[in-house]
């Protein structure tokens, strides 16, 4: 089948840097391309298998609130805080 396509400027990239690396014709690049894109869109998606962390307590705080940074950080560095 002949055809006019208009390719954007990635794809047009991409198709160039194949086509030097194998020593492929535009044709057998864009055909390539096509294939496998088209067998990757026809595939089944893979099933996504559901995976789960159980939670586990840690306890409380053990500095109280932690809303204000800098006592958080004046306590964790063993400074006395007014």
């Amino acid at each position: 089948m002949r055809t006019t396509l208009t390719l954007d400027a990635d794809v047009a990239a991409a198709l160039d840097r194949f086509r030097q690396r194998g020593d492929h014709t535009l044709k057998e690049a864009v055909n390539q391309a096509l294939r496998l894109g088209l067998r990757s869109l026809e595939a089944e998606p893979a099933t996504r298998v559901e995976r789960r962390t159980d939670g586990v307590s840690l306890g409380g705080c053990l500095i109280g609130s932690l809303d204000d940074v800098a006592e958080v950080l004046a306590v964790s560095e063993g400074e006395a805080f007014p």
